[in-house]
């Protein structure tokens, strides 16, 4: 039997409500944090039921670890395979990656996440150990497999480059949580291309062999 246009769309609506529950959580934990996002208020954002939203998600930290698995790890698998196509000097590679990260940190609805985990690793250690395995390790290690490389390659000097991944990746990650916490107190605007573009500067310079 040939499915009416009212059944089709209701057959893709369920098909989105998974996606839509995460959207609607991640806004909320950026909101108001992952203590106070309720269920009931992640359901209101979605526009769907209470019920509905643990048909999907058996709890709270399940729908915290399916939204990274669904937003975060897309970025992380884009990531590698810039590295693995990649055919010019590390310096550059270092760049285009780092560039990728801030647009997602800057520019999108993952900008509060780095904030949210922040504030609340005290209070959920499972949560904190599920995001540093999953997200900050595996990103660590990527820069520093760049680096690496480049001192292989004779482009850097040596330096330990697990060390020299956190040096580069703790400006991009404060730039996020600075526009989630303090930057609508601070009176002075936060030119936060420039600050960027300071920060790879200075980082390559004193890395170059």
């Amino acid at each position: 039997m040939m499915q009416t246009n009212e059944a089709k769309k209701w057959q893709r609506r369920k098909e989105d409500r998974p996606g839509e529950i995460l959207d609607a959580a991640l806004a909320l934990f950026t909101e108001k944090g992952y203590t106070s996002a309720r269920i009931d208020d992640v359901a209101l954002r979605a526009g769907v039921s209470k019920g509905t939203v643990y048909l999907y998600f058996e709890s709270k930290e399940a729908l915290f670890k399916a939204m990274v698995r669904k937003k975060v790890l897309p970025q992380m698998e884009k990531a590698e395979q810039l590295v693995a196509v990649h055919k010019g000097n590390s310096a550059e590679l270092l760049e285009k990656i780092a560039l990728q990260w801030w647009f997602a940190l800057q520019h999108t609805d993952l900008s509060g996440l780095p904030k949210v985990v922040v504030a609340e690793a005290g209070n959920f250690p499972d949560i904190a150990s599920f995001f540093v395995e999953n997200v900050v390790i595996r990103v660590r290690s990527l820069f520093a497999k760049i680096i690496q490389q480049g001192m292989d390659m004779g482009e850097f000097r040596k330096v330990s480059p697990t060390e020299a991944a956190r040096v580069f990746t703790s400006a991009i990650v404060f730039a996020a949580i600075w526009k989630h916490s303090l930057a609508p107190f601070d009176n002075m605007p936060f030119e936060s291309e420039e600050y960027l573009q300071i920060h790879l500067e200075n980082f390559i310079r004193g890395l170059q062999a």
